[in-house]
């Protein structure tokens, strides 16, 4: 089976950098994932793409040594089993509250008799090798995000679930449990501090902790801070500061 580039940095010891895919387009994530980028994920929760999507994306990003990453919508077994049957290396689950909730996103993402994933790799064999299934347990990441009280209330718990390779900060909805108004790249020493709790767990459970960025400056401090996965920016951040540069020096230019 194709190795997973997430799993191999993180035995050297490496932080791997992730892209973030907020167009639903197979052009913009084959772009994406030619810029350098160790991991790439195409989002379902806020995203604009659907599941019909994933597939010509995952597809795009394959073209590149790029993994490919997955975030659901939901915690939902259904969809976490297609998008890993389409090709995904690394699933992302949202909102995971509790050690329960870990646990199933975990079994969904593993065959049987360690999990309940369905057999049927219809690309993700042809992605993966024909040993696709008997070292897919072995290969695929799974990550829930911590972002709510009762998450944080239960951190311990979901860290010490078997087979959870990476918690993952969302730091927005983070905001929203320690009642603050969500902002990139959160400054505030409450929320920083929470970000490092959120760490320390991870790291104490022998697994690993991923930080949510906005930019590179932030995304810098959290490598330093030891963060084993850092995301650092999306197609649609891109095309906006992009667009809003070249306008902006236009206009000082003409002025």
């Amino acid at each position: 089976m194709r190795p997973n580039k997430i799993k191999q940095m993180w035995r050297d010891g490496k932080c791997v950098t992730l892209g973030w895919l907020s167009v639903s387009h197979g052009f913009t994530a084959e772009v994406m994932a030619r810029q350098g980028f160790d991991a790439l994920c195409v989002d379902l929760q806020h995203g604009t793409a659907e599941m019909k999507d994933v597939g010509p994306m995952l597809q795009a990003i394959s073209q590149t040594d790029t993994v490919p990453v997955v975030r659901v919508a939901w915690n939902d077994p259904a969809a976490i089993m297609k998008a890993l049957d389409l090709g995904a290396y690394a699933i992302i689950v949202p909102l995971v509250n509790t050690a329960e909730e870990a646990a199933q996103a975990v079994a969904a993402c593993r065959y049987p008799p360690v999990g309940f994933r369905s057999n049927g790799p219809v690309r993700a064999m042809h992605y993966g090798g024909a040993d696709y299934v008997a070292n897919a347990n072995d290969e695929i990441v799974v990550m829930a995000m911590i972002e709510t009280k009762q998450g944080i209330e239960n951190l311990e718990a979901i860290c010490a679930t078997p087979g959870l390779d990476a918690v993952y900060i969302g730091p927005a909805d983070l905001s929203f449990a320690l009642g603050m108004a969500p902002r990139a790249d959160n400054p505030d020493p409450l929320h920083m501090a929470t970000c490092d709790k959120i760490r320390d767990a991870a790291h104490k459970a022998g697994i690993k902790c991923v930080m949510h960025c906005a930019g590179a400056e932030f995304a810098a401090g959290a490598v330093k801070r030891g963060f084993d996965m850092v995301m650092l920016t999306s197609d649609l951040s891109c095309m906006i500061a992009g667009a809003r540069q070249e306008l902006q020096a236009l206009k000082a230019k003409t002025a």
